[in-house]
């Protein structure tokens, strides 16, 4: 059976951890009730703090690892049930905790009765490496105290999107890419598949590029080519990005690395051809400096029939 939150092993740990401790504190419920005590798991690390001990609402906090306004309602529910009394100090702002002796007594059951086979149970399930397991959760406590998982997520996190350049391995991916989009909308047309069947032959080799942005963890999501036309014109296209992965700005970053790579190859002019029903896809080659013209639809625009839009980059 698939376990979805153990196959991601540390990436998901939180809620693994969430998971185990709900297991325990439902056997750990069942445990006290057959003692005949009245107490939730959740409220025994309160009482075990204050046995022995007077703690203020602020300190009992700090000592169970909870909020204060958790601690206060939990300290209301214990007091409800006779277990916990709270003393005005003299600092009139602070209440000072400590067990009644009700509260006392229960502590004395919970040691005798709980404790014992509860520390057995977990040494067994811990193939005898208590120690060591408590020891590695320590070891995460004091390294989220030092930096939490949100400073060190933003400060250890790879690129979300790369560049990958044209391998005949990728060839699938972009023939693939491009037949799902064009077949959404249009109808493949022969050059078309000339050039998705063949894009090593029709664009690499004819002094073009190809290139494609990988998603971490998800892999290759979508493509663009740019094919020579002239001496120094490129045409931008097969320009595609996997429906799954819309919404992650691949598009985008793929054409700002493409843009950059035809400059870099000197393209004068680079165009793109393409038809008005692509509303999203003018919208960012406008984004990012493509301008409608008329002599560039006339001069290759005969090259498809879906062809109505015709930009060229003002840069």
């Amino acid at each position: 059976m698939i376990d979805a939150i153990a196959d991601k092993g540390g990436i998901l740990l939180g809620s693994r951890l969430k998971r185990l401790a709900e297991r325990l504190q439902g056997d750990a419920a069942q445990i006290i009730q057959a003692t005949g005590l009245s107490v939730q798991p959740a409220q025994i690390p309160l009482l075990t703090a204050l046995d022995g001990r007077e703690l203020t609402v602020g300190q009992l906090a700090e000592a169970v690892g909870s909020s204060q306004p958790g601690v206060t309602r939990a300290i209301g529910q214990l007091a409800a049930l006779g277990l916990v009394q709270a003393v005005q100090g003299s600092d009139l702002r602070q209440r000072h905790l400590s067990l009644t002796p009700e509260g006392r007594a229960v502590m004395a059951r919970v040691k005798m009765h709980v404790w014992p086979g509860v520390g057995l149970a977990v040494d067994e399930m811990s193939g005898g490496e208590t120690g060591r397991l408590l020891e590695l959760v320590g070891r995460i406590e004091t390294a989220l105290d030092q930096s939490s998982m949100v400073e060190r997520y933003e400060r250890l996190k790879p690129e979300v999107l790369r560049i990958r350049e044209f391998s005949d391995d990728l060839a699938r991916d972009f023939h693939d890419i491009n037949a799902e989009w064009i077949e959404a909308m249009f109808t493949l047309e022969p050059t078309d598949r000339e050039v998705l069947e063949n894009p090593r032959a029709r664009i690499v080799e004819q002094g073009g590029t190809i290139l494609f942005v990988e998603a971490q963890g998800i892999g290759i999501v979508g493509t663009c080519a740019l094919q020579k036309t002239g001496d120094r014109a490129f045409e931008l296209t097969k320009m595609g990005v996997r429906a799954s992965a819309r919404g992650l700005k691949a598009g985008e970053f793929l054409l700002s690395a493409m843009i950059a790579r035809a400059r870099e190859m000197g393209a004068e002019p680079l165009y793109l051809l393409t038809n008005k029903r692509c509303e999203a896809a003018i919208h960012l080659y406008e984004k990012l400096g493509f301008r409608h013209d008329a002599g560039i639809m006339a001069r290759y625009g005969a090259r498809y029939e879906r062809c109505d839009v015709a930009m060229i980059h003002a840069g």
